[in-house]
Protein backbone atom coordinates (compact mmCIF):
# COMPACT_ATOMS: atom_id res chain seq x y z
CA UNK A 1 0.00 0.00 0.00
CA UNK A 2 2.83 2.40 -0.86
CA UNK A 3 2.27 5.90 -2.15
CA UNK A 4 4.31 8.63 -3.73
CA UNK A 5 2.81 11.82 -2.35
CA UNK A 6 3.20 12.79 1.27
CA UNK A 7 1.34 15.27 3.50
CA UNK A 8 4.02 17.92 3.76
CA UNK A 9 4.83 18.55 0.13
CA UNK A 10 1.60 17.89 -1.73
CA UNK A 11 1.08 21.58 -2.39
CA UNK A 12 4.31 21.76 -4.37
CA UNK A 13 4.08 18.36 -6.02
CA UNK A 14 3.48 19.54 -9.60
CA UNK A 15 -0.21 18.92 -10.16
CA UNK A 16 -1.46 18.05 -13.62
CA UNK A 17 -5.19 17.66 -14.14
CA UNK A 18 -7.98 18.64 -16.49
CA UNK A 19 -9.17 22.02 -15.37
CA UNK A 20 -12.69 22.35 -14.02
CA UNK A 21 -14.82 25.32 -13.16
CA UNK A 22 -14.25 26.58 -9.62
CA UNK A 23 -17.71 25.43 -8.51
CA UNK A 24 -17.27 21.99 -10.09
CA UNK A 25 -13.82 21.57 -8.51
CA UNK A 26 -15.20 22.32 -5.03
CA UNK A 27 -18.22 20.06 -5.45
CA UNK A 28 -16.08 17.18 -6.67
CA UNK A 29 -14.01 17.43 -3.49
CA UNK A 30 -16.83 15.77 -1.53
CA UNK A 31 -15.41 12.77 0.33
CA UNK A 32 -16.94 9.31 -0.14
CA UNK A 33 -18.92 8.43 2.97
CA UNK A 34 -17.26 5.03 3.28
CA UNK A 35 -13.84 6.72 3.58
CA UNK A 36 -15.14 8.96 6.34
CA UNK A 37 -16.49 5.85 8.08
CA UNK A 38 -12.93 4.50 8.27
CA UNK A 39 -11.43 7.82 9.42
CA UNK A 40 -14.03 8.24 12.16
CA UNK A 41 -14.45 4.68 13.36
CA UNK A 42 -11.31 2.62 12.73
CA UNK A 43 -7.61 2.72 13.51
CA UNK A 44 -6.08 4.95 10.85
CA UNK A 45 -3.18 7.33 10.35
CA UNK A 46 -5.18 10.28 11.73
CA UNK A 47 -8.03 10.68 14.19
CA UNK A 48 -10.60 13.47 14.48
CA UNK A 49 -9.92 16.51 16.63
CA UNK A 50 -12.59 19.21 17.06
CA UNK A 51 -10.13 22.12 17.03
CA UNK A 52 -7.26 21.29 14.70
CA UNK A 53 -9.19 18.84 12.54
CA UNK A 54 -7.16 15.75 13.29
CA UNK A 55 -4.20 14.47 15.25
CA UNK A 56 -2.12 11.31 14.97
CA UNK A 57 -3.88 7.96 15.10
CA UNK A 58 -2.61 4.38 15.19
CA UNK A 59 -1.58 2.84 11.89
CA UNK A 60 1.23 1.24 9.87
CA UNK A 61 1.58 3.17 6.60
CA UNK A 62 3.49 1.38 3.85
CA UNK A 63 5.78 4.37 3.34
CA UNK A 64 9.14 3.57 4.90
CA UNK A 65 12.65 2.91 3.68
CA UNK A 66 13.38 -0.23 1.65
CA UNK A 67 9.67 -0.82 0.98
CA UNK A 68 8.91 -1.20 4.69
CA UNK A 69 5.88 -0.18 6.69
CA UNK A 70 6.28 2.23 9.59
CA UNK A 71 4.81 1.92 13.07
CA UNK A 72 2.96 5.16 13.79
CA UNK A 73 1.12 5.28 17.11
CA UNK A 74 -0.20 7.82 19.57
CA UNK A 75 -0.37 8.03 23.37
CA UNK A 76 -3.57 8.65 25.27
CA UNK A 77 -2.38 12.25 25.81
CA UNK A 78 -2.14 12.83 22.06
CA UNK A 79 1.62 12.89 21.48
CA UNK A 80 3.47 10.33 19.36
CA UNK A 81 4.34 7.24 21.35
CA UNK A 82 7.74 7.59 23.01
CA UNK A 83 9.75 5.13 25.07
CA UNK A 84 13.09 6.80 25.79
CA UNK A 85 13.03 8.02 29.41
CA UNK A 86 9.25 8.27 29.07
CA UNK A 87 8.81 7.82 32.83
CA UNK A 88 10.61 11.12 33.52
CA UNK A 89 8.96 14.52 33.68
CA UNK A 90 9.18 16.15 30.26
CA UNK A 91 10.34 19.75 29.96
CA UNK A 92 10.55 19.89 26.12
CA UNK A 93 7.48 19.73 23.88
CA UNK A 94 7.64 19.92 20.09
CA UNK A 95 4.90 21.12 17.72
CA UNK A 96 4.56 21.39 13.98
CA UNK A 97 4.07 19.41 10.81
CA UNK A 98 5.11 16.00 9.46
CA UNK A 99 8.82 16.83 9.79
CA UNK A 100 8.05 17.32 13.48
CA UNK A 101 5.91 14.19 13.60
CA UNK A 102 8.62 12.38 11.59
CA UNK A 103 6.38 10.85 8.96
CA UNK A 104 7.77 7.81 7.12
CA UNK A 105 9.72 6.42 10.07
CA UNK A 106 8.63 4.32 13.04
CA UNK A 107 8.01 5.64 16.55
CA UNK A 108 11.55 4.88 17.79
CA UNK A 109 13.23 6.53 14.77
CA UNK A 110 12.15 10.13 15.32
CA UNK A 111 14.63 12.91 15.96
CA UNK A 112 12.95 13.47 19.33
CA UNK A 113 13.71 9.90 20.42
CA UNK A 114 17.31 10.12 19.17
CA UNK A 115 17.82 13.32 21.16
CA UNK A 116 16.09 11.92 24.24
CA UNK A 117 18.51 9.01 24.25
CA UNK A 118 21.48 11.34 24.03
CA UNK A 119 20.31 13.96 26.52
CA UNK A 120 18.91 11.52 29.07
CA UNK A 121 15.43 13.02 29.19
CA UNK A 122 12.18 12.71 27.22
CA UNK A 123 11.07 15.01 24.40
CA UNK A 124 7.39 14.87 23.47
CA UNK A 125 6.26 14.95 19.87
CA UNK A 126 2.98 16.74 19.15
CA UNK A 127 3.71 17.15 15.43
CA UNK A 128 1.21 16.08 12.79
CA UNK A 129 1.48 15.75 9.04
CA UNK A 130 -0.26 18.44 7.05
CA UNK A 131 -0.47 21.01 9.85
CA UNK A 132 0.10 24.67 9.11
CA UNK A 133 1.76 27.09 11.52
CA UNK A 134 -1.64 28.12 12.88
CA UNK A 135 -2.84 24.58 13.59
CA UNK A 136 0.47 23.80 15.34
CA UNK A 137 0.05 27.03 17.34
CA UNK A 138 -3.47 26.07 18.42
CA UNK A 139 -2.24 22.69 19.56
CA UNK A 140 0.66 24.35 21.37
CA UNK A 141 -1.42 26.77 23.38
CA UNK A 142 -3.96 24.09 24.28
CA UNK A 143 -1.27 21.78 25.65
CA UNK A 144 1.05 24.35 27.19
CA UNK A 145 -1.71 26.08 29.10
CA UNK A 146 -2.11 22.93 31.22
CA UNK A 147 1.35 21.32 31.07
CA UNK A 148 3.18 22.30 34.25
CA UNK A 149 6.34 20.30 33.51
CA UNK A 150 7.28 21.74 30.14
CA UNK A 151 9.35 24.91 30.10
CA UNK A 152 10.77 24.64 26.60
CA UNK A 153 8.58 24.82 23.51
CA UNK A 154 9.72 24.08 19.96
CA UNK A 155 7.63 25.22 16.98
CA UNK A 156 8.82 23.69 13.71
CA UNK A 157 7.87 25.21 10.34
CA UNK A 158 8.07 23.54 6.96
CA UNK A 159 7.85 25.09 3.48
CA UNK A 160 4.19 25.79 2.81
CA UNK A 161 3.01 25.66 6.42
CA UNK A 162 2.53 29.40 5.98
CA UNK A 163 -0.19 28.77 3.41
CA UNK A 164 -1.90 25.92 5.24
CA UNK A 165 -2.60 28.15 8.24
CA UNK A 166 -5.16 30.01 6.16
CA UNK A 167 -7.10 27.19 4.46
CA UNK A 168 -10.43 26.33 6.05
CA UNK A 169 -10.03 22.78 4.75
CA UNK A 170 -6.76 21.63 3.22
CA UNK A 171 -8.22 18.44 1.76
CA UNK A 172 -9.80 20.41 -1.08
CA UNK A 173 -6.37 21.52 -2.32
CA UNK A 174 -4.96 18.03 -2.96
CA UNK A 175 -7.83 15.57 -3.31
CA UNK A 176 -7.20 15.06 -7.05
CA UNK A 177 -3.78 13.52 -6.33
CA UNK A 178 -3.90 12.12 -2.82
CA UNK A 179 -4.85 8.47 -2.25
CA UNK A 180 -6.74 8.07 1.03
CA UNK A 181 -6.41 4.28 0.84
CA UNK A 182 -10.05 3.81 1.61
CA UNK A 183 -9.96 6.37 4.42
CA UNK A 184 -6.98 4.95 6.31
CA UNK A 185 -4.81 7.92 5.24
CA UNK A 186 -7.59 10.54 5.23
CA UNK A 187 -6.78 13.92 6.81
CA UNK A 188 -6.98 17.60 5.91
CA UNK A 189 -10.60 17.99 7.01
CA UNK A 190 -11.99 21.31 8.26
CA UNK A 191 -10.01 22.88 11.08
CA UNK A 192 -9.49 26.15 12.93
CA UNK A 193 -7.72 28.66 10.72
CA UNK A 194 -6.75 32.28 10.33
CA UNK A 195 -7.98 34.46 7.47
CA UNK A 196 -8.34 38.04 6.35
CA UNK A 197 -11.60 39.85 7.03
CA UNK A 198 -12.07 41.81 3.78
CA UNK A 199 -14.34 44.37 5.46
CA UNK A 200 -12.08 45.32 8.38
CA UNK A 201 -8.80 44.48 6.65
CA UNK A 202 -7.50 42.58 9.69
CA UNK A 203 -6.58 38.95 10.29
CA UNK A 204 -9.08 37.00 12.36
CA UNK A 205 -8.90 33.60 14.00
CA UNK A 206 -11.72 31.26 12.98
CA UNK A 207 -13.14 28.17 14.65
CA UNK A 208 -13.50 25.04 12.55
CA UNK A 209 -16.69 24.81 10.53
CA UNK A 210 -16.90 21.19 11.69
CA UNK A 211 -16.34 20.84 15.41
CA UNK A 212 -18.37 17.67 16.06
CA UNK A 213 -17.23 14.23 15.00
CA UNK A 214 -20.59 13.27 13.51
CA UNK A 215 -20.63 16.44 11.41
CA UNK A 216 -17.54 15.35 9.48
CA UNK A 217 -20.01 13.43 7.31
CA UNK A 218 -21.07 16.82 5.93
CA UNK A 219 -17.91 16.61 3.84
CA UNK A 220 -19.60 13.93 1.72
CA UNK A 221 -22.13 16.55 0.53
CA UNK A 222 -20.96 18.44 -2.62
CA UNK A 223 -23.18 21.42 -1.76
CA UNK A 224 -21.68 21.67 1.73
CA UNK A 225 -18.19 21.72 0.29
CA UNK A 226 -19.10 24.42 -2.20
CA UNK A 227 -20.98 26.66 0.21
CA UNK A 228 -18.28 26.55 2.86
CA UNK A 229 -15.31 27.06 0.53
CA UNK A 230 -16.57 29.25 -2.30
CA UNK A 231 -15.25 32.42 -0.64
CA UNK A 232 -12.07 30.94 0.86
CA UNK A 233 -9.52 33.34 -0.64
CA UNK A 234 -6.54 31.08 0.02
CA UNK A 235 -8.21 28.14 -1.71
CA UNK A 236 -8.89 30.41 -4.68
CA UNK A 237 -5.29 31.58 -4.79
CA UNK A 238 -3.90 28.06 -4.50
CA UNK A 239 -6.06 26.74 -7.33
CA UNK A 240 -5.33 29.69 -9.59
CA UNK A 241 -1.58 29.62 -8.87
CA UNK A 242 -1.46 25.92 -9.80
CA UNK A 243 -3.73 26.40 -12.83
CA UNK A 244 -6.20 23.84 -11.48
CA UNK A 245 -9.42 25.65 -12.33
CA UNK A 246 -10.74 27.74 -15.16
CA UNK A 247 -10.46 31.47 -14.65
CA UNK A 248 -14.10 31.73 -13.54
CA UNK A 249 -13.22 32.61 -9.94
CA UNK A 250 -14.85 35.82 -8.77
CA UNK A 251 -11.71 37.86 -8.09
CA UNK A 252 -13.34 40.79 -6.28
CA UNK A 253 -12.27 39.35 -2.94
CA UNK A 254 -8.74 38.74 -4.23
CA UNK A 255 -8.45 42.30 -5.49
CA UNK A 256 -9.59 43.54 -2.08
CA UNK A 257 -7.00 41.28 -0.42
CA UNK A 258 -4.29 42.73 -2.66
CA UNK A 259 -5.39 46.21 -1.66
CA UNK A 260 -5.19 45.35 2.06
CA UNK A 261 -1.74 43.77 1.68
CA UNK A 262 -0.43 46.53 -0.60
CA UNK A 263 0.37 44.10 -3.41
CA UNK A 264 0.86 45.99 -6.68
CA UNK A 265 0.61 44.75 -10.27
CA UNK A 266 -2.38 42.47 -9.69
CA UNK A 267 -3.51 41.00 -13.03
CA UNK A 268 -5.97 38.11 -13.39
CA UNK A 269 -6.67 38.73 -17.08
CA UNK A 270 -4.45 36.11 -18.74
CA UNK A 271 -3.47 32.59 -17.68
CA UNK A 272 0.20 33.47 -17.26
CA UNK A 273 -0.38 36.67 -15.33
CA UNK A 274 -3.15 35.00 -13.32
CA UNK A 275 -0.82 32.24 -12.10
CA UNK A 276 1.98 34.67 -11.21
CA UNK A 277 -0.37 37.11 -9.51
CA UNK A 278 -2.08 34.34 -7.53
CA UNK A 279 1.27 32.92 -6.40
CA UNK A 280 2.63 36.31 -5.32
CA UNK A 281 -0.57 37.19 -3.47
CA UNK A 282 -0.73 33.72 -1.88
CA UNK A 283 2.77 34.18 -0.47
CA UNK A 284 2.10 37.70 0.78
CA UNK A 285 -1.14 36.59 2.44
CA UNK A 286 0.52 33.59 4.09
CA UNK A 287 3.48 35.65 5.29
CA UNK A 288 1.16 38.18 6.93
CA UNK A 289 -0.70 35.36 8.68
CA UNK A 290 2.55 33.73 9.81
CA UNK A 291 3.89 36.93 11.35
CA UNK A 292 0.65 37.30 13.27
CA UNK A 293 0.83 33.69 14.51
CA UNK A 294 4.47 33.91 15.55
CA UNK A 295 3.75 37.12 17.43
CA UNK A 296 0.87 35.44 19.28
CA UNK A 297 3.05 32.39 20.06
CA UNK A 298 5.79 34.57 21.52
CA UNK A 299 3.24 36.49 23.59
CA UNK A 300 1.67 33.26 24.91
CA UNK A 301 5.03 31.73 25.86
CA UNK A 302 6.09 34.86 27.71
CA UNK A 303 2.82 34.96 29.64
CA UNK A 304 3.16 31.30 30.67
CA UNK A 305 6.90 31.44 31.44
CA UNK A 306 7.85 29.18 28.56
CA UNK A 307 10.93 29.50 26.38
CA UNK A 308 10.34 29.30 22.63
CA UNK A 309 12.56 27.98 19.85
CA UNK A 310 11.55 28.26 16.19
CA UNK A 311 12.87 25.75 13.66
CA UNK A 312 12.57 25.99 9.89
CA UNK A 313 13.32 23.43 7.23
CA UNK A 314 12.09 23.07 3.66
CA UNK A 315 14.21 20.63 1.64
CA UNK A 316 12.34 21.35 -1.58
CA UNK A 317 11.20 24.96 -1.80
CA UNK A 318 14.06 26.54 0.19
CA UNK A 319 17.08 24.21 0.49
CA UNK A 320 17.52 23.47 -3.20
CA UNK A 321 17.46 27.16 -4.23
CA UNK A 322 19.87 28.00 -1.41
CA UNK A 323 22.30 25.32 -2.63
CA UNK A 324 22.09 26.89 -6.10
CA UNK A 325 22.97 30.26 -4.57
CA UNK A 326 19.48 31.68 -5.08
CA UNK A 327 17.44 33.73 -2.65
CA UNK A 328 14.88 31.89 -0.53
CA UNK A 329 11.29 32.76 -1.39
CA UNK A 330 10.33 33.24 2.26
CA UNK A 331 13.10 35.68 3.20
CA UNK A 332 10.42 38.03 4.51
CA UNK A 333 9.63 35.54 7.29
CA UNK A 334 13.29 35.02 8.17
CA UNK A 335 13.75 38.80 8.37
CA UNK A 336 10.74 39.02 10.71
CA UNK A 337 12.14 36.27 12.95
CA UNK A 338 15.53 37.95 13.19
CA UNK A 339 14.16 41.48 13.67
CA UNK A 340 11.95 40.32 16.55
CA UNK A 341 14.67 38.38 18.43
CA UNK A 342 13.16 34.91 18.24
CA UNK A 343 15.48 32.07 19.14
CA UNK A 344 15.82 30.36 15.77
CA UNK A 345 17.40 27.27 14.25
CA UNK A 346 17.64 27.09 10.45
CA UNK A 347 18.17 23.51 9.26
CA UNK A 348 18.30 24.74 5.67
CA UNK A 349 21.62 26.42 6.37
CA UNK A 350 22.96 23.28 8.07
CA UNK A 351 22.30 21.25 4.94
CA UNK A 352 23.80 23.92 2.69
CA UNK A 353 27.06 23.66 4.65
CA UNK A 354 26.90 19.87 4.78
CA UNK A 355 26.37 19.64 1.00
CA UNK A 356 29.62 21.53 0.45
CA UNK A 357 31.52 18.60 1.98
CA UNK A 358 30.45 16.32 -0.88
CA UNK A 359 31.28 16.25 -4.55
CA UNK A 360 28.02 14.72 -5.72
CA UNK A 361 24.84 15.95 -7.44
CA UNK A 362 22.10 17.37 -5.23
CA UNK A 363 19.75 14.44 -5.98
CA UNK A 364 22.36 11.95 -4.84
CA UNK A 365 22.95 14.00 -1.71
CA UNK A 366 19.22 14.06 -0.94
CA UNK A 367 19.01 10.28 -1.20
CA UNK A 368 21.31 10.00 1.81
CA UNK A 369 18.73 11.57 4.11
CA UNK A 370 15.31 11.58 2.44
CA UNK A 371 12.57 9.26 1.24
CA UNK A 372 10.24 12.21 0.78
CA UNK A 373 10.53 13.10 4.46
CA UNK A 374 13.66 12.28 6.43
CA UNK A 375 14.59 8.63 6.56
CA UNK A 376 15.96 7.37 9.93
CA UNK A 377 19.45 8.60 8.98
CA UNK A 378 18.02 12.02 8.18
CA UNK A 379 16.29 12.26 11.55
CA UNK A 380 19.54 11.22 13.24
CA UNK A 381 21.45 13.89 11.30
CA UNK A 382 18.85 16.51 12.24
CA UNK A 383 18.91 15.49 15.92
CA UNK A 384 22.66 15.93 16.23
CA UNK A 385 22.63 19.13 14.19
CA UNK A 386 20.13 20.56 16.70
CA UNK A 387 21.86 19.10 19.78
CA UNK A 388 24.21 21.99 20.61
CA UNK A 389 21.40 24.52 20.33
CA UNK A 390 19.32 22.54 22.82
CA UNK A 391 22.18 21.95 25.26
CA UNK A 392 23.01 25.67 25.31
CA UNK A 393 19.31 26.53 25.71
CA UNK A 394 18.37 24.20 28.56
CA UNK A 395 18.85 25.23 32.18
CA UNK A 396 19.82 23.15 34.03
CA UNK A 397 21.81 21.28 31.42
CA UNK A 398 20.73 17.76 30.52
CA UNK A 399 22.13 15.17 32.91
CA UNK A 400 24.62 13.99 30.28
CA UNK A 401 26.10 17.50 30.08
CA UNK A 402 26.30 18.32 33.78
CA UNK A 403 29.87 18.43 35.02
CA UNK A 404 31.58 17.88 38.38
CA UNK A 405 28.63 16.65 40.41
CA UNK A 406 29.39 13.32 42.08
CA UNK A 407 25.72 12.53 42.65
CA UNK A 408 25.30 11.90 38.93
CA UNK A 409 27.67 8.95 39.14
CA UNK A 410 25.28 7.37 41.61
CA UNK A 411 22.22 8.52 39.59
CA UNK A 412 20.77 9.97 42.78
CA UNK A 413 17.35 11.40 42.06
CA UNK A 414 17.40 9.93 38.58
CA UNK A 415 16.93 6.16 38.75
Amino acid sequence: MGYSFFPDFLNSAGFSTDKKSYAEYLRKSAVPKEELDVFLNKNSWAQFDPEVGYIMGNYMPHDGMDNSSTISTVSAAGYRTSSVYADKACRINTYGNSFTQCHQVSDAETWQEYLAGHLGEPIKNFGMGGFGVYQAYRRLIRREAEDKDSKYVILYMWGDDYVRSVFRCRYVTYYTKWNDYGGYMFHGNFWSNIEMDPDSGILVEKKSRISKKEDVYNMSDPDFMFENLKDDLMVQLHLLANNLVNSDVDVKGLNRLAEILNVAGVDFNSEESMMQTANDLKNKYSFAATKYILGKTKEFCKKHNKKLLLIHFDPYGVLRPMIRGEARYDQEIIDYIEENDFKFFDMNQVHVEDFKKFNIPIDEYMQRYFIGHYNPSGNHFFAYALKDTLVDWLDPKPITYQQGDEKLIRFKGYL
